[in-house]
């Protein structure tokens, strides 16, 4: 790809020729800004939505769960058509659309089974794009692919842009201005796809005797991490479902909701500004190691002192870590372990079972339980998180070949 000219964004080895990070650098992120911009509307205040429409908590639960449970296959089928057809630009900029088609709907829909079925084929086609992006972005940074976090920072501000500014919006207008941000956003990120590089274009056939799928997740390192990746975000599901409905219940203005939720993606947008050294310095299992002792503490400091701002705020730090740097650590390993070939499938499997099977698993048991467990889920939670800190260093990921970042 022919550079061009844009702002800084430079090696950091002093003694190098200074080099632009990469290509297409504000295209790549302006997309990232405006996908995590639409969850930053979506993940915090839907289930707010869903309660002022009548549903219980149970079907909060499950139909926060339907998007997570449809990216444990969908994004595996793109993954696949991507990886064989060489057209991932193509799928993304087809599923954004399709997915943009079918949320129409939402203006009419008041009743369980009819949401859900709008659910389940919005998240069928929105999960065709952020996996395929992913490799996308990789594809364009070649070798300095660990300095990915510096691109999918923007998609940090684009969160905390839109739950701060939708937080101050929805306490003055109401939840019903809702389904039209997300509408919006649908049809602007399709827009900007039409703007994307196309990456490698063709498609990468895997040579006669070539690892396949299967080969790479017979490996005890790479299936471990998958399981962890599932606990990580198993971990997140009361903290995605009720989060925000808790803290309204404790007397919170949902402005104040959105400025946490804010405040937790400010400290991942500085994590990801020094994410590429950390991964310079350190294996990367043990990032994933640390990350997830640290989303441990995070759910313990909620269940025990939910009802102060100022250990709420401590612990909205922390989403750097249960967040930031586990999610730049496994995109990085993930790219290590798969060959490009694989790509697309590789983060499809890393994106289904952990934000897909994982969240859905979390989300789904949330509604179950919370009107028992209520704030009592985030010691679950915990101990979820901790169990997979367990798994990689007793399981020898942190002392396989594969450590090396």
């Amino acid at each position: 790809m022919s550079d061009i000219r844009r702002p800084a964004f430079h090696s950091f080895n002093r003694h190098a020729k200074v080099q632009p990070l990469m290509p297409y650098y504000w295209r790549l992120s302006g997309f990232y800004f405006l996908y995590f911009g639409l969850l930053g509307t979506l993940v915090p205040y839907w289930s707010l939505y869903l309660k002022d429409l009548g549903f219980s908590a149970a079907a909060i639960g499950l139909l926060m769960a339907i998007p997570q449970l449809t990216k444990i296959g969908a994004p595996n089928l793109w993954g696949w058509l991507a990886d064989r057809s060489g057209q991932r630009l193509r799928i993304i900029r087809t599923g954004n659309l399709l997915a943009a088609i079918v949320f129409l709907p939402v203006f009419w829909i008041d009743q369980f089974w009819s949401m859900a079925a709008l659910l389940v084929s919005f998240s069928f086609f929105w999960n065709a794009v952020l996996a395929q992006f992913e490799v996308l972005t990789l594809q364009s940074l070649g070798r300095q692919s660990h300095r990915y976090s510096l691109v999918r920072l923007w998609g940090s501000v684009g969160f905390i842009l839109a739950v701060l500014v939708l937080g101050e919006a929805l306490d003055r207008l109401g939840t019903d201005l809702l389904p039209w941000v997300l509408s919006a956003l649908l049809w602007l990120l399709w827009l900007g796809t039409l703007t994307l590089p196309a990456g490698d274009g063709e498609a990468r056939h895997r040579e006669q005797g070539g690892p396949s799928v299967w080969s790479v997740l017979r490996r005890p390192a790479v299936s471990l991490f998958l399981v962890a990746a599932f606990l990580m975000q198993l971990s997140h599901g009361p903290y995605y479902t009720f989060y925000s409905i808790y803290l309204q219940d404790l007397g919170f203005s949902k402005f104040v909701v959105g400025s946490l939720w804010a405040l937790g993606v400010l400290a991942e947008v500085g994590l990801f500004l020094v994410m590429h050294r950390l991964m310079r310095r350190f294996s990367i299992p043990w990032i994933l190691v640390a990350s997830l002792l640290l989303a441990a503490l995070r759910w313990l400091l909620i269940g025990v002192v939910a009802d102060s701002l100022l250990w709420l705020a401590l612990a909205q730090l922390l989403h750097a870590a249960s967040f930031g740097s586990f999610h730049a650590a496994s995109i990085a390993w993930v790219h290590k372990q798969f060959e490009a070939s694989l790509g697309g499938q590789g983060q499809a499997l890393y994106s289904s079972l952990g934000f897909g099977a994982g969240w859905a698993a979390g989300a789904g048991l949330s509604g179950l339980l919370w009107q028992q467990w209520g704030v009592d889920l985030f010691f679950g939670a915990a101990l979820a998180a901790v169990l997979a800190a367990i798994l990689l260093i007793v399981g020898g990921v942190t002392r396989s070949r594969d450590s090396a970042a």
